[in-house]
């Protein structure tokens, strides 16, 4: 892992995660970058990101998609990728992801979870996500299973198409606008972990119901016209 701008970024959305981070920077490919983004932590989260070697960005505005794209805003990398800090999912993943996206083969990698180990995922976390995962392909056609968070595309595409949910909507976001603008998107298995700590989000079904209600209503919003689109055309692999 670098501190020094790098050919990849790898952004970490964090709060509260300082017992699980040196176990997902260790893990950070080597040469890479990684943007652990503190969403407000106060258990010496970016004393340890700093620690480990981590770049720490701030943001201030509460919200997963507020810490991801304040992450997505600092990195200058050709490749951005994007991975929990809890220790749920390992970064070092991520390898073929970036492999994919660099040689043309799809625009947006994502992971596909699949729980190794008692807890990795809460049944009323995955009945959310399989609730969303369908209404998704009612409106973009992709056969999709997740919506995980460890993924790899390219950042100056991933701005152009605008997200603008800064809650848990995000990364629903990103793979609707990217299907309405035509992107190769493909999916692949990937062991995921219990976390470290309490989640902020799907850890409870108050939680859960937020992110559903969040990721609903972008599923709500009409395409977006004028997107760029990137060569091949909305198929999922």
């Amino acid at each position: 892992m670098t501190t020094t701008p790098s050919d990849v970024d790898v952004v970490l959305p964090c709060l509260n995660e300082a017992e699980a981070l040196p176990w997902v920077l260790e893990r950070i490919p080597q040469g890479w970058r990684a943007l652990v983004v503190d969403n407000g932590s106060t258990d010496g989260s970016t004393e340890v990101a700093r620690a480990c070697g981590a770049t720490v960005v701030h943001e201030s505005r509460r919200g997963f998609g507020a810490a991801c794209h304040a992450g997505l805003t600092a990195a200058t990398a050709d490749v951005v990728c994007f991975c929990d800090g809890d220790a749920s999912l390992d970064p070092s993943l991520l390898v073929p992801f970036v492999r994919e996206v660099r040689s043309g083969e799809a625009d947006l990698v994502l992971g596909r979870r699949r729980p190794r180990g008692r807890g990795a995922w809460p049944a009323h976390a995955r009945a959310g996500n399989l609730a969303l995962t369908r209404m998704l392909r009612r409106r973009t056609g992709l056969h999709l299973h997740d919506l995980g968070p460890l993924r790899a595309t390219r950042r100056e595409p991933l701005l152009a198409l605008g997200l603008t949910d800064r809650r848990s909507g995000y990364p629903l976001q990103m793979v609707v606008r990217a299907a309405d603008a035509g992107w190769r998107i493909a999916e692949h298995d990937v062991p995921y972990l219990p976390r470290t700590g309490a989640s902020k989000v799907t850890g409870t079904w108050r939680g859960t119901w937020q992110a559903v209600r969040d990721m609903s209503r972008v599923l709500n919003e009409p395409p977006v016209h004028g997107e760029p689109a990137a060569p091949g055309g909305g198929t999922v692999r």
